[in-house]
């Protein structure tokens, strides 16, 4: 029996599944893959972290159910994180909520808050979760243009002033997935008045907030004085801690959005297990370093990548932050659109990107390229990449040439 259920009708097709799909074939006949499409990080935990999983875990008490918001030992690290980076001021019990990732939470807010019809503001191209949360959730999103050389406050006050009824919300991102853009917080001072004017919530993804390698480390939207009024920020272990498949996630800031999530969680699941809580605790507690061991991997990485590819002929822009570089589809292959020629570099390199695309209609003259391989690999894949653009370019003059013989062959007196 064939049925349109009106949430999956409102999803369309998932872009990279043809990019997955190709990739799973190229491995199964044996092809040595050289993966940077997905965002997931390869780096083990820090031994600390898992010695605390281990040590939790034998204890029979701690395998019943947890608690939906987070165990108490968690809201308060986090808390005292946001002291200690950010100098924020947080409220463990009333202004902290535990997430099965950032991702989740943002999705169960996007329940808790939207009504259908809502408008939500989200930036384009942008993580696809920040827009299709609240599109599941029934609301309609109104996409801001963001990334090289576009004003996205000017884009912003324009989308906001068209839109009927007035948005409920804005979702932010920065360190940004996929473009890698930073702002100051100056920056987010101008969002922060801009949505208090209007009465628009405004929901910040900080998930890297430190996976950066240029500058200055990034701020929290919750440094403007008066952002708790209207803003929560959704932050992970994920990247920090190299901990993407333990799924703890947290949601800070105004109390009443953190109320509306936790009253949705506690219907819906019964939190991180206890162990993986009392370790991400550990991690939050414990020895910072290995922060700064993650970060500088990525950051040798995004070096070896972008001087590799700009030998190959591919020049790219060094991203400032995040685990990704967003790659600008080279002049002679940008009329395929980025999809095909992400397959085409599956097929005739070995290697996989995210088409840009899949990110949002404005990510279409674009890859997101993930430093989840070790230089070697890197290296590899820069080589590749040459050795394909070098075959095309030679395809390309070999089918040319008797073409010009042919012309010159048809001149008289020549």
């Amino acid at each position: 029996m064939e049925q349109d259920f009106y949430r999956i009708k409102r999803l369309p097709p998932y872009v990279f599944a043809e990019v997955n799909a190709l990739k799973a074939k190229a491995r199964a006949a044996g092809r040595d893959v050289i993966d940077l499409g997905m965002g997931n990080p390869d780096g083990a935990t820090p031994d600390h972290i898992v010695k605390k999983l281990i040590e939790t875990v034998q204890n029979p008490r701690a395998h019943g159910y947890s608690a939906s918001r987070g165990i108490t030992g968690l809201r308060k690290a986090q808390a005292a994180y946001y002291k200690r980076r950010f100098n924020v001021d947080l409220d463990p019990e009333t202004e902290v909520c535990v997430t099965l990732g950032s991702k989740e939470g943002l999705a169960n807010l996007a329940q808790a808050i939207t009504a259908p019809g809502d408008i939500i503001l989200a930036p384009n191209p942008t993580y696809p979760i920040h827009s299709f949360g609240f599109i599941i959730a029934g609301a309609s999103v109104r996409h801001v243009p963001i990334g090289p050389g576009i004003d996205f406050m000017a884009e912003l006050k324009k989308a906001a002033a068209s839109s009927i009824p007035a948005p409920l919300a804005l979702v932010i991102n920065f360190p940004a997935n996929p473009t890698a853009q930073v702002v100051d917080l100056a920056y987010y001072a101008e969002i922060v008045d801009f949505c208090r004017t209007h009465k628009i919530w405004l929901l910040s993804d900080l998930a890297y907030a430190e996976i950066y390698f240029d500058g200055n480390p990034p701020p929290s939207v919750l440094e403007v004085p008066g952002a708790k009024d209207i803003a929560v920020e959704f932050t992970s272990t994920s990247k920090t801690y190299s901990m993407a498949g333990w799924r703890i996630g947290f949601a800070v800031g105004n109390p009443q959005l953190i109320a509306a999530l936790s009253r949705v969680k506690s219907y819906l699941d019964y939190g991180a297990f206890t162990p993986i809580q009392v370790a991400a605790t550990a991690a939050l507690n414990g020895p910072q370093e290995c922060i700064g061991e993650i970060r500088e991997r990525y950051k040798l990485r995004r070096d070896v990548l972008v001087e590799g590819l700009h030998q190959a002929g591919w020049d790219i822009p060094a991203p400032p932050a995040t685990m990704f570089a967003w790659a600008p589809v080279p002049p002679q292959f940008q009329h395929l659109g980025s999809l095909a020629f992400s397959k085409m570099l599956l097929e005739e390199a070995n290697v996989a990107v995210a088409p840009g695309a899949g990110f949002g209609e404005y990510g279409e003259n674009y890859v997101r390229i993930a430093l989840v391989e070790n230089q070697h690999r890197m290296r590899q894949a820069c080589r590749n990449i040459k050795q394909f653009f070098n075959s095309r370019a030679a395809g390309a003059a070999s089918s040319a040439k008797p073409m010009r013989k042919q012309v010159v062959a048809e001149v008289p007196g020549e």
